[in-house]
């Protein structure tokens, strides 16, 4: 493979910006509302956010410095004044009228109005929140670091949250958000976004057992050349090397209806490797170690 190694000193800042945004992606969305001293409601996105603790819950947002012409976001201003704000959690039913809130108008200006939103009283902070936000996090600001002083810099707003905001509506059954029901967005880089909804997929942690590696797999399956890093990753998230199990196959209608146990003697490797391919696709896991164990 051929790379491109770059020195980021040797980039212009704008290049730089799209290096890092159009890689470091889908990013979460603060979609954040402060006020001023004077009581001006400020509304604006920003995706440079992320979590990033939960005792205390904290938040972490940046109104970067603009690159164009160094200046600052009104945001940045109005939690140096009021240290105060509330994250609204922005949807895919909301993106439309989020980007249109983060139009540059002039100071004092209210982005709930110009975008059409509803402010809803916070409970205990003075900037109001998104009424049409599926959750609100009502922050105070902790601390405001700066990264520097050029076109460009970071401003990390260090937030913790004092009380919440969920939309009943978001929840499954368990009383937990419903990542389908939520229809969360995200940032990508120039004017892309990515909506979750249509691309969500599960990947199970490796938490709850010692997964034997892929350091640990035979060494026909970690040198095939049909089987991915993926299906490699979900083969050695197992405790043990499996023993061969007639039933595993027999008892599955869908591997019956496609593939009768006899023919698997007569596939090569590759095409053995192939079909355990498609299996992990479909996480059937255990089904692909006992097709690829009849190749070992």
């Amino acid at each position: 493979m051929a790379y491109k190694s770059i020195d980021p000193k040797s980039l212009k800042t704008p290049e730089l910006h799209g290096l890092l945004l159009g890689s470091i992606a889908p990013r979460p969305i603060a979609f954040a509302s402060t006020i001023d001293k004077e009581g001006n409601v400020n509304l604006s996105p920003y995706s440079f956010f992320n979590v990033f603790g939960s005792n205390p819950p904290t938040l972490i947002f940046s109104p970067a410095r603009r690159g164009r012409d160094n200046t600052v976001k009104h945001s940045y201003e109005n939690v140096k004044e009021v240290a105060e704000v509330v994250i609204n959690i922005a949807n895919y039913p909301m993106v439309e009228q989020m980007s249109l809130s983060s139009t540059e108008y002039a100071k004092g200006v209210n982005e709930f109005v110009k975008a059409g939103f509803t402010e809803a009283k916070s409970e205990k902070v003075k900037p109001p929140r998104v009424a049409e936000a599926p959750v609100a996090f009502e922050c105070i600001v902790k601390e405001v670091v700066e990264t520097g002083q050029e076109g460009g810099a970071g401003n990390l707003v260090i937030c913790e949250v004092v009380h919440l905001h969920v939309n009943e509506a978001i929840l499954d059954e368990a009383g937990k958000i419903d990542p389908f029901k939520l229809d969360p967005i995200g940032r990508l880089g120039g004017n892309w976004y990515t909506r979750s909804k249509q691309a969500l997929f599960e990947v199970e942690k490796p938490l709850a057992k010692l997964g034997i590696g892929v350091d640990a797999l035979p060494d026909t399956i970690k040198n095939s050349d049909v089987l991915t890093g993926n299906d490699l990753g979900k083969l050695g998230n197992v405790e043990a090397i499996p023993e061969v199990d007639n039933s595993i196959l027999e008892n599955d209608e869908n591997f019956r209806s496609t593939m009768k146990p006899e023919k698997l003697k007569g596939l090569s490797l590759s095409a053995l490797h192939s079909y355990a391919h498609e299996l992990l696709e479909e996480n059937r896991v255990a089904q692909a170690w006992q097709v690829l164990l009849r190749a070992n």
